[in-house]
């Protein structure tokens, strides 16, 4: 009862956190000199590249790390210290040994055991850690953990959702991933499909900034002895040792990924990096990081979501939204009808109930069906093992393994702009977590994510859902339609892993969550 009743409060700080900031000379360094070069005479425009397939995204982080000169600054809902999470804190680890400064921020909404082998980076004189908006109890019991949130609702309901990197604030990469397996597509059992977006140009030097109000906010805590427990060199030089039997543990079972990073040169890092770039002027949004007071009212800031919708009402002819979780509320709702008054295109592609990672999320999704579908949405679910690759972000040899999620947040506007990011499309996102993300104004990186769209809504990889009539009185049913072994089928009651999935699912569906997702 004591841990407990001390948990209403954040945690204090032992000492007053410092105030940093981004590199104020980017082009004194290689990342710099090299950004500056590719945007000669380009007239104010920043250059990017969208990265889909996962293990592209872990590489570019790895090329990244091991490139930067000066400063790494890294804001992560999850850092996972699996294969590729304890590869990255390897590389970043051996980055401070060379002089590179890194702020590392993390979220502590979603920990597992192992990850907090992060914080002993602290130890390290050039490694600084902070936990955005941290329990106070740092075990893993998931009981207590649970108990700290019910009494502290108020305080431990509001995440840190965003996910940036940026090397010597001159090149940066923002949107969906985490730090893990998962997310890179490398873990057999499960794969998370999303995307990143490699930044080069002047919405560096705005990313940076959004960092630097998430880390000097009163909000992100300096990992210290009150929150960790006793950080010492010995401790340091223990995580070091483990990192680096890892990686040559690693390299004996041989993973491509591992080959291909174990080869690279800064050259060819830095070459990879720029190929492919696409020159667009962009606008950075972020929510402030004390969001809730904002929504309130109480103060003054910077809010994400109303940017986008503001955009997406203004669509002439098409939105296309890719999200893993769709529970649009009450607002989200009114934007869609007003859209399809209008005679808009609207078409949504999400997770089914065989992909999805969240089934509470799953459950709040399940009231929009009908309405969505009544208004002239086109609706479709990924499965969770697609027929074919294309689109999905991962090697062919990998998609009959494992299970299948969409995890991606982009939205495509009338084919001319493009939003990439960490919001999804819920009531969560919208009103509870802070996201970061970028508009970019680029005919060709809104057709180049439209035919990724396409090629997942086929009917090889997805669901298409519909509203079937049956009997009299225009009574409907709910359809799911996709393609099996090359024949059409339609399935009339919706697909799952197991009878026992749709038994949650009913139980979940009756909670009053709706908020809450």
């Amino acid at each position: 009862m004591a841990l407990l009743t001390g948990c209403v409060t954040l945690p204090p700080a032992p000492a007053p956190a410092s105030r940093s900031v981004a590199l104020a000379t980017p082009e004194q360094t290689t990342l710099g000199r090299a950004a500056q070069g590719l945007a000669a005479g380009q007239a104010g425009r920043s250059g990017f590249r969208i990265l889909s397939r996962g293990v592209d995204g872990f590489l570019a982080r790895a090329h990244l790390i091991a490139t930067a000169e000066r400063t790494l600054d890294l804001q992560y809902y999850i850092f996972r210290q699996d294969h590729t999470g304890q590869l990255l804190t390897e590389l970043l680890l051996q980055a401070a040994d060379r002089g590179v400064r890194v702020r590392l921020l993390v979220d502590d909404g979603d920990t597992e055991p192992g990850d907090e082998r992060l914080e002993l980076l602290a130890a390290h004189p050039l490694i600084e850690v902070r936990v955005f908006n941290p329990f106070s109890y740092r075990g893993h019991l998931d009981v207590l953990r649970l108990a700290e949130l019910v009494l502290s609702r108020g305080r431990l309901d509001f995440r840190m959702h965003n996910k940036l990197l940026a090397a010597d604030n001159a090149v940066a990469l923002a949107g969906g991933r985490n730090i893990g397996d998962q997310y890179f597509q490398i873990d057999p059992a499960s794969q998370f499909g999303d995307d990143d977006v490699l930044a080069i140009g002047p919405v560096v030097g705005e990313l940076s900034a959004s960092f630097d109000d998430f880390w000097n906010s009163g909000l992100a805590v300096p990992i210290s002895a009150d929150l960790q427990g006793t950080m010492t060199p010995q401790r340091l030089e223990g995580l070091r040792l483990r990192l680096a039997q890892h990686h040559r543990d690693l390299l004996e079972a041989g993973p491509d990924y591992v080959r291909e990073l174990a080869a690279a040169t800064v050259q060819d890092g830095l070459a990879s990096l720029a190929a492919g770039i696409v020159w667009a002027h962009a606008t950075v949004i972020y929510d402030s990081p004390d969001k809730r007071r904002v929504e309130r009212g109480d103060r003054t800031g910077r809010l994400m979501h109303p940017k986008v919708a503001a955009v997406a009402a203004a669509v002439h002819g098409e939105l296309l939204m890719i999200t893993p979780y769709l529970i649009p509320g009450v607002d989200g709702m009114a934007m869609f009808t007003a859209l399809r008054q209008r005679d808009v295109r609207v078409r949504i592609l999400t997770n089914s109930l065989t992909s999805t990672p969240e089934l509470v999320a799953h459950a709040g999704y399940l009231p929009y069906r009908r309405p969505l579908l009544a208004l002239g949405v086109d609706l479709f679910e990924v499965r969770s093992l697609p027929g074919k690759p294309r689109g999905t972000g991962e090697p062919a040899a990998m998609i009959h393994h494992g299970r299948y999620a969409l995890h991606a947040k982009l939205f495509v506007f009338d084919r001319k702009q493009l939003f990439i990011g960490s919001m999804n499309f819920d009531q969560r996102s919208l009103t509870l977590n802070t996201e970061v993300g970028l508009i970019i104004d680029s005919p060709e990186l809104a057709a180049m994510t439209a035919a990724r769209f396409e090629a997942i809504v086929s009917a090889d990889d997805s669901y298409a859902l519909a509203l079937e009539p049956v009997g009299a009185k225009g009574a409907t049913e709910l359809v799911w339609r996709t393609r099996e072994d090359g024949s059409a089928v339609e399935f009339h009651r919706e697909p799952a892993r197991s009878d026992w999935q749709r038994l949650k699912l009913d139980w979940l569906s009756l909670l009053p969550l709706d908020g809450e997702l």
